[in-house]
């Protein structure tokens, strides 16, 4: 049975409940013969502000370093809203995702059949919903340079964040995007704001290139990435792949996600390059959704988007598929039975909490693996 190292850092707010549910889903996977995975914990965010003065310290970012791959929670809360900027509780997602080269962040949008009436788009409109966006993780404007707030002559201030790619950038993201377009609907759709921003001219003509020489097969098209927005709440399921940059494929993503119903359904990837040494990719792996600080410790949190990123890192850092598509099954037909958490449950309906979410998956993994 192949082993695994997984680190662990769940973070602030429901963080911690959610965690504590992907531990029995990984005891489960290690009773059962499939993998077992050895774990160690640390802290980021707000958590790790408090116990070191930082958002993440270098031993745990050592430990980063080094695993198979990352479970990440979440992060913040008002507690640290006055925290310096610099070590504010999203500096350490931040610093992860740099150090750890994570330049490509896989967000699934997939609306559960059973949960189609969850969204606030129209059933017809979102069932059977699963598109995939790819979006450009350690570029772009919130790591472009300057960076800053200055005093003017006239006592004025002015706030400067530069939007950054450069060639290589661009053509490994763009990789991406095209091979799992390959491995799925064979669509990519390209966006960006070439009209008005010089980036967006440059990521046009290059993710133009790259499809013409390396991936002919592939249909793209370009689409302006506010169009795109319209596009996803008009009718989403004209897209397969979406790729797209840093800024915009922050606010795309999460609009993706509310298109299934709940933030706390979707699960995402952060992948970087092939290591030399190693011959893997580092990776981290995090729920779409926040640390809810008004519903954490009162186990009602959503566990299925923190389980579904376990469910990924099977999928891309293990090469685990068969046991990818069993969890997936597992969350689908829990959710045909007709639990409920409540971010998810309709006017009326009982919902159910972390804990009984999280029990229902493990036991629905058994009764599929008999």
């Amino acid at each position: 049975m192949a082993s695994y190292n997984l680190f662990l850092l769940p973070g602030d707010g429901i963080g911690p409940e959610i965690m504590v549910e992907v531990k029995e889903v990984l005891k489960w996977f290690g009773a059962a013969g499939i993998a077992s995975f050895e774990t160690e914990s640390g802290l980021v965010g707000g958590c790790a502000y408090d116990a070191h003065g930082k958002a993440i310290s270098e031993e745990d970012m050592a430990l980063a370093q080094a695993a198979d791959a990352v479970l990440f929670g979440a992060v913040g809360g008002p507690k640290w809203d006055h925290a310096p900027y610099d070590v504010r509780p999203e500096a350490g997602l931040l610093r992860l995702r740099k150090d750890l080269g994570l330049f490509a962040n896989l967000r699934p949008a997939i609306c559960y059949p059973a949960l189609a009436d969850a969204s606030s788009l129209k059933r017809e409109v979102v069932e059977g919903l699963d598109i995939l966006i790819v979006r450009e993780l350690t570029g772009g404007v919130y790591f472009g340079e300057p960076k800053e707030i200055v005093t003017l002559e006239n006592g004025e201030k002015r706030a400067v964040d530069t939007q950054v790619y450069t060639t290589h950038e661009i053509e490994r993201i763009a990789r991406v995007a095209f091979d799992l377009a390959k491995a799925r609907r064979n669509k990519v759709s390209s966006a960006e704001k070439r009209n008005v921003m010089k980036s967006g001219v440059l990521w046009n003509q290059v993710v133009t290139r790259i499809g013409k020489e390396n991936y002919s097969d592939v249909t793209l098209e370009h689409v302006l990435a506010d169009n795109c927005a319209m596009q996803l709440v008009r009718w989403p399921k004209q897209y397969d792949v979406i790729l797209t940059d840093n800024l915009f494929g922050d606010v795309l993503s999460d609009i993706g996600a509310m298109l299934t119903g709940s933030l706390g359904m979707l699960p995402s990837a952060s992948l970087g390059g092939v290591d030399a040494t190693t011959g893997r990719k580092k990776a981290l792996y995090e729920p779409v959704h926040g640390s809810a600080p008004d519903i954490a410790g009162r186990g009602l949190a959503n566990p299925i988007a923190m389980i579904g990123s376990f469910a990924m890192a099977l999928r891309y850092s293990f090469g685990l598929g068969e046991a990818a598509d069993l969890l997936d099954t597992a969350i689908a037909n829990v959710l045909a039975a007709g639990l409920r958490t409540k971010d998810i449950a309709s006017a009326g309906q009982n919902a159910v909490g972390t804990k009984e979410m999280g029990a229902a998956i493990v036991k629905e993994l058994g009764s599929l693996a008999r």
